[in-house]
């Protein structure tokens, strides 16, 4: 359930977004206890992002999860910014963070909703 996409103009090939993508799924089962099973990772590079005024490298990151733990979206967002900073040097102060908790009867999988 829970759905992190990763949006950035840096330039990142199949091989790359892949595993970051799998690093991220366990990074986030990690974060919030959740199992890998229902973890969803998107990555979206070489996207046309302006942020400050520059196209310096720079993220956007959406988190939404059932059961969103919104007391550490401190925590979480240090934890994201760290990873994104070691996967792809994109500094924190070069990223966003949307976090977004789901209601469960808002988010479908498997013809029923959770």
């Amino acid at each position: 359930m829970p759905y992190l996409k990763i949006n950035t103009n840096v330039s990142l090939d199949k091989d790359r977004k892949n595993a970051l993508a799998a690093s991220a799924s366990t990074l986030l089962s990690q974060l919030l206890g959740k199992p890998e099973s229902y973890i969803m990772v998107e990555i979206a590079s070489d996207a046309s992002i302006m942020f400050a005024s520059t196209n310096e490298p720079a993220v956007y990151i959406e988190l939404k999860s059932i059961g969103l733990p919104e007391a550490d979206t401190e925590k979480l967002s240090a934890s994201l910014c760290d990873f994104i900073d070691a996967q792809i040097g994109v500094p924190p102060d070069r990223i966003y963070i949307e976090f977004s908790p789901a209601a469960r009867h808002l988010w479908g999988w498997n013809k029923h909703t959770f």
